[in-house]
């Protein structure tokens, strides 16, 4: 049971970093595709603030999600990452507000958080560039 247990601990952190970035990418590949849908979320003040439209914020929001939801697939700058992604998060829960989409969001950017939490996971492909670099120096010296 014992080596069951560190298994799921092991890879428990990568499964949640790619699960949350699963779900980043899906939501930007929506805003892509039907950015007439996602421009109601768009706050009237954030148009007066940036004098964008909407249309545009949403782009721009799709291309934000796009960059860093493949950063946390791939594990670039993992902490970086998650942590913009969780804030990001945070702020469109607190626009939308209490209910079901606000707790969905409050759930993800928790969940994504805890990526920021946990850190480089030994699947992200910075650990992966550095084991072959160690790798390559203990071969080196012999």
């Amino acid at each position: 049971m014992n080596k069951k247990t560190n298994l799921l601990e092991l890879y428990a952190p990568a499964v949640l970093r790619i699960g949350m970035a699963v779900v980043i990418l899906w939501f930007s590949l929506q805003q892509f595709l039907h950015n007439s849908f996602w421009t109601a979320y768009i706050p009237d003040s954030i148009v007066a603030l940036t004098h964008l439209g909407a249309p545009t914020l949403v782009m721009l929001n799709a291309i934000f999600e796009l960059v860093f939801g493949l950063a946390l697939v791939f594990g670039l700058y993992t902490r970086i990452s998650a942590l913009l992604l969780a804030l990001h998060l945070f702020d469109i829960m607190w626009v939308v507000g209490y209910g079901d989409i606000g707790v969905r969001d409050l759930g993800l950017a928790i969940g994504t958080l805890v990526v920021f939490m946990n850190g480089p996971d030994i699947f992200c492909v910075l650990n992966k560039k550095r084991d072959l670099q160690k790798s390559l120096q203990r071969d080196s010296q012999f």
